[in-house]
């Protein structure tokens, strides 16, 4: 269950608050980080034009959504049926979106098809042992294919495998939810040796008036 969970950032929906468009007046954008209209967007993945590209923990679709706006397809894969009917309500009339529901170390296991990219946000990478993950995203990345994956940065002092009770309504017993958290050059040294090239791990500065950054990471698959 632990490579299933993803956090769905974005505000791009009215009901509870959130927001149909973006400070730039876009009705799809592409967010890394956990605070809207903030840090970079789908440049990072470098995808070039008519891409397929791949979203492991994508939620209710939003970046997503945004990639197959640019002409890209784009593929998400999330074991939430509850987030992946509100992606379908919400973006399945989109050209180039596809959508399943299963764990991300089964898809990439079973799957035949090769990607120009493959990301993360706040998604699957977190949430898997990455010795289990990192191999099985090599596999279906093309040569040369960018990986790229955002999370909070650790906390001081605890890193490798780190887990939290969470509470779940009308359920006496707590949902366990593990995650790896590592520093920048702690991840770096783990994409080299999984065989990635390139890699860079850097984090994002938070906006004015909040302290948490969110951890930007990315490397390139060996080949051409």
């Amino acid at each position: 269950m632990t490579d299933t969970i993803a956090w769905d950032t974005y505000a791009r929906r009215k009901p509870g608050g959130r927001r149909e468009k973006n400070a730039k007046g876009e009705t799809t954008w592409f967010n890394w980080t956990q605070y809207p209209d903030h840090g970079p967007g789908a440049e990072v993945l470098g995808a070039a034009e008519k891409a397929s590209v791949l979203e492991l923990g994508c939620g209710t679709g939003g970046n997503l959504a945004h990639l197959a706006t640019l002409g890209h397809r784009a593929v998400g894969v999330d074991i939430s049926p509850v987030q992946l009917d509100a992606a379908r309500e919400r973006w399945g009339d989109l050209p180039g979106l596809e959508l399943h529901q299963r764990g991300a170390l089964d898809f990439t296991s079973e799957t035949a098809e090769r990607f120009d990219a493959v990301y993360s946000v706040f998604g699957a990478i977190w949430f898997t042992d990455p010795d289990q993950m990192l191999p099985a995203i090599r596999q279906v990345l093309r040569p040369g294919g960018v990986l790229a994956f955002s999370q909070r940065p650790a906390v001081e002092g605890c890193y490798g495998c780190q887990a939290s009770y969470i509470n779940q309504a009308d359920d006496p017993n707590p949902l366990v939810v593990r995650r790896w958290d590592y520093t920048p050059d702690m991840w770096t040294d783990r994409l080299k040796q999984h065989g990635f090239r390139y890699a860079l791990a850097n984090e994002v500065t938070p906006p004015d008036g909040w302290k948490t950054g969110t951890l930007l990471v990315r490397a390139l698959a060996p080949g051409a």
